[in-house]
């Protein structure tokens, strides 16, 4: 099974520094097609205009992970928090019984590219926390490297979910294998250029849902980056 997300399908809200597209369910955008994916709920593509950002504001009961394709965002939150995110650099913060934080563009020059990824987690009430580590490009060409997952698996940040998350940057006429195990299933998210899978062409910001696949294939004739979450 394979269902394709066209990003032209996304919800839409543009607040003049703010230009974002949901591939879920979010906010006043509702569609009951798409609201979530197994316990991934949101995956919203934002780009903030220079010096603009989201002020101080509340979640609970969530794992929400930053990952920046251009760009520097500014974090700070209420547990003593305070760091730039670049690109490489993936963010998770687990809001729990409760969590304030601010995202801002760092820069008063150039925009911020980013994706923000809510995962329900396998519990609530956890303890707020927050965690944040780079993984250098040279680790994620031409081959998927794990992020985050439910342990912390060489590296990677720890949700609390049973996910695993992987991180991918294709160059022009790579080609990789999506893993994917018997009763699991995945979301491939296309963070920037073009790719093919099982004979469908993919753009920036389209999302493939996949479910029953023993083996898949993506291959590119551009670079293209991508994100991979494998879920129970």
């Amino acid at each position: 099974m394979i269902v394709i997300r066209k990003r032209a399908e996304r919800g839409h809200t543009n607040l003049g520094w703010l230009d974002s597209w949901h591939t879920f369910s979010f906010g006043e955008y509702h569609d009951p097609r798409f609201m979530g994916f197994r316990s991934l709920r949101v995956i919203n593509d934002d780009q903030v205009a220079a010096g603009a950002g989201f002020p101080t504001h509340g979640h609970r009961d969530m794992e929400i992970i930053s990952y920046v394709i251009s760009g520097e965002l500014e974090h700070k939150d209420s547990i003593g928090t305070g760091s730039v995110i670049r690109p490489g650099d993936v963010q998770r913060m687990t809001a729990g019984t409760g969590i304030r934080h601010s995202e801002f563009n760092a820069s008063h020059t150039l925009p911020v590219h980013f994706l923000q990824i809510w995962i329900v987690p396998d519990k609530a009430g956890l303890t707020p926390s927050y965690e944040q580590k780079h993984f250098p490009l040279a680790d994620r060409t031409d081959r998927l490297r794990l992020v985050a997952d439910g342990h912390g698996t060489g590296g990677a940040l720890k949700v609390h979910q049973d996910i695993r998350l992987y991180a991918g940057h294709l160059t022009a006429g790579g080609a990789l294998e999506l893993p994917l195990q018997p009763n699991r299933y995945g979301w491939l998210q296309i963070a920037t250029g073009a790719l093919s899978i099982q004979g469908h062409t993919l753009h920036e910001g389209d999302g493939v849902l996949v479910g029953e696949q023993e083996r898949l294939l993506i291959s590119t004739t551009t670079s293209a980056e991508v994100l991979w979450f494998d879920l129970a």
